[in-house]
């Protein structure tokens, strides 16, 4: 599950807009909102193209927003 809060924040501080980063993945704005919503799980590739996108490089950081229990 993804925690929204950490993933959504960083989205902020990118200053990127959603929809480019919806591009980045390639998957519509629609699709994109289900998964920061947590009804549709991210894949691997996705994980790691939003990292690149968002300059996410620690591990631990990665597996406090990817893979968090709770879904905050």
């Amino acid at each position: 599950m993804t925690n929204i809060k950490m993933l959504e924040e960083k989205i902020r501080r990118s200053g990127l807009k959603k929809g480019y980063i919806a591009e980045k993945l390639g998957v519509t704005p629609s699709t994109f909102s289900a998964l920061l919503n947590n009804k549709s799980e991210f894949k691997a590739s996705q994980i790691s193209t939003i990292c690149k996108v968002l300059n996410i490089e620690d591990d631990a950081e990665v597996k406090a927003i990817f893979f968090t229990q709770n879904g905050a």
